[in-house]
C-alpha cells in the first residue's frame, strides 16, 4: 500500500492480496461478515481509504504490515475511527512486534499477529478475550506491550493444514482474475513455508523456525483449477510461492496429475535453479506436456562469492544451465536479480549486468526466451541480512526508511513490482550508479 493522495499510481497491476483472501474466506465461512480492500490495486489514496472505513463502521478492521509501506500503515490507522478495533499482522509484524507495540503513533493495536492467521483470527473476531489463549497474539494495552508466552498443542494455530482450508473466495480478491496480455490469469499458492535460507529473504528459515513447509496435494490443486475455470474462464495460473518446483518427486507426481486431468490450462511458477539445473530431461518435458509456459528464477547476482554470501546454494554454472535447459524446452525464463547486495564489488556488480546480457545471448532463437527483472538492494527486518549489516553498523532506523527508488519517469515499472530503497550504499557501488544501471538494464529488455 502507498499513499496516493501524495504521488501518482505509475504501475497498472499487483499481485492480489492473496494472504488477506484466505483469512477473509475462513472468517466468512466461520460465521462472519468481512471483505477486503486492496487500495493498491484500485489506487487509493490514504484519505479515501480511511474515508471509506470509518463511513462503514466495521468492529474490526485489519492490516498487512510490510516494512517498505509501513509508514503509510501508520499514517492510515491514525486516520481511523477509534471505535474501531485494530488487527495487525504480515513479515513486518513478525519480525519487529515489540516496536510495533511501541510505536505510539499508532492510537491502538487490539491483536498484532505472528504468522498465518486463518485459524486465529476467526477466535478473535468471536472473542477478543481469545487472544489471552492463542499463541502468537499480542495486544497494547492501557499504553503497555502484552506479549504473553502461550503454548499451545494444536499445530493448526500456527501451521493451517493447507488440504483442509477452504478454497480461496475469489470474490476477497480486487484484481483476480486479471488479464495479461489478453489472458486471463489467477494467482495461486501450492505450497506454504520455506527450507531454504537466503540471507535477504524474509521467508528464510533461520528467520521463521516456527514454520513448517506444507504442500498441497495434487487432487487439491486440481479441484482449485477446475474451479477457476469453471467460475471465471481462467486461462492460466500462477503459482506465487517458492516450492511448486522443488522437490522432483513431488513435481512428478502433480504434473502427471495435470496431465491426467487434460485440463487445457497453462501455467506459470518458481524454480529453484539447483533442481532444474540437475533434473532429468525427461522431467523438463514433463513440465512442458503440462503447461508449464514460464518459470521465474531467483538468479541474484553473476558472482559465486556473492551467491555463497547470500546462502543461495547455487553457482553461476549452475544458472546458466537451467535457463538453458529450460529456454530449449520450450519454457521462458524470468530471473530476479539484485543489484546493491551488501559486501558487492564494483567487479561482481558489473558481473550481474554481464551476466543477464549473456543470458540474452545465449537463448537468442531457442523456443523459450530469456528475460530480467532487476531490483535494487533493501533490507528487511527479521532477515538474516538485518542482523549482518546491524552488527556492520547500519542503522535499524535508517535501513527502515524506504522510498520509492526510480524517479525517471522514462522508467516503467514492471507490471507486479516496486522497486523501493532506503538510499543506503552496501556495497562498492554508488546508490546513484546502481539505480542508472539498473534502469538503463530494464530498458535494454523491453527494447528485445
Amino acid at each position: 500500500m502507498k499513499n496516493y493522495d501524495l504521488s501518482p499510481r505509475r504501475n497498472d497491476f499487483t499481485l492480489p492480496t492473496i494472504g488477506l483472501g484466505y483469512i477473509a474466506t475462513c472468517a466468512e465461512q466461520a460465521g462472519f461478515a468481512v471483505d477486503v480492500l486492496d487500495a493498491e490495486a484500485l489506487g487509493m489514496g490514504l484519505s479515501e481509504i480511511a474515508a471509506l472505513i470509518n463511513e462503514a463502521g466495521p468492529r474490526w478492521v485489519g492490516l498487512n504490515l510490510l516494512a517498505p509501506t509501513y509508514v503509510h500503515s501508520v499514517d492510515l490507522m491514525q486516520l481511523l475511527d477509534l471505535r474501531i478495533s485494530v488487527m495487525l499482522g504480515g513479515h513486518q509484524a513478525k519480525a519487529m512486534p515489540r516496536a510495533i507495540l511501541e510505536d505510539v503513533r499508532i492510537p491502538r493495536i487490539d491483536a498484532l499477529i505472528l504468522g498465518e492467521a486463518e485459524t486465529r483470527v476467526p477466535r478473535l473476531l468471536a472473542s477478543v478475550e481469545a487472544r489471552g489463549e492463542l499463541p502468537g497474539v499480542y495486544w497494547r494495552q492501557a499504553g503497555s506491550a502484552i506479549m504473553p508466552a502461550v503454548r499451545t498443542k494444536d499445530p493448526l494455530l500456527l501451521a493451517p493444514d493447507v488440504d483442509a482450508m477452504p478454497l480461496l473466495d475469489r470474490r476477497f480478491l480486487q484484481q483476480d482474475p486479471y488479464r495479461d496480455d489478453g489472458v486471463l490469469e489467477s494467482a495461486m499458492v501450492a505450497s506454504r513455508g520455506c527450507p531454504f535460507d537466503c540471507s535477504f529473504c524474509g521467508a528464510a528459515i533461520s528467520s521463521n523456525p516456527d514454520v513448517t513447509v506444507r504442500i498441497r496435494r495434487p487432487d487439491s490443486l486440481m479441484t482449485e483449477i477446475r474451479q477457476l475455470r469453471s467460475l471465471y474462464a481462467v486461462q492460466r495460473i500462477r503459482f506465487v510461492d517458492d516450492l511448486f518446483l522443488a522437490s522432483t518427486k513431488l513435481m512428478r507426481t502433480t504434473l502427471n496429475a495435470f496431465i491426467d486431468e487434460a485440463l487445457d490450462t497453462s501455467w506459470d511458477a518458481t524454480g529453484r535453479i539447483n533442481v532444474l539445473a540437475s533434473a532429468a530431461d525427461d522431467l523438463l518435458a514433463l513440465m512442458y506436456e503440462a503447461g508449464c509456459r514460464e518459470v521465474a528464477l531467483g538468479i541474484e547476482t553473476g558472482s559465486d562469492r556473492l551467491l555463497s554470501h547470500v546462502d543461495k546454494k547455487i553457482t553461476v554454472a549452475q544458472i546458466i544451465r537451467a535457463v538453458i535447459r529450460l529456454c530449449r524446452r520450450g519454457i521462458h525464463v524470468k530471473g530476479y536479480f539484485i543489484l546493491g547486495l551488501p559486501t558487492e564489488t564494483r567487479g561482481e556488480h558489473q558481473a550481474t549486468l554481464d551476466l543477464i546480457r549473456r543470458l540474452w545471448d545465449l537463448t537468442e532463437g531457442l523456443p523459450g526466451r530469456f528475460r530480467c527483472s532487476v531490483f535494487e538492494y533493501r533490507p528487511y527486518p527479521g532477515t538474516p541480512d538485518w542482523q549482518r549489516l546491524i552488527v556492520a553498523g547500519y542503522s535499524p532506523e535508517a535501513m527502515l526508511k524506504y522510498a520509492d527508488s526510480l524517479d525517471d519517469e522514462s522508467f516503467s515499472p514492471d507490471r507486479d513490482e516496486f522497486n523501493f530503497s532506503t538510499g543506503l550504499q552496501f556495497g562498492e557501488v554508488p546508490v546513484p550508479t546502481v539505480r542508472q544501471n539498473l534502469a538503463a538494464i530494464m530498458r535494454e529488455q523491453r527494447r528485445r
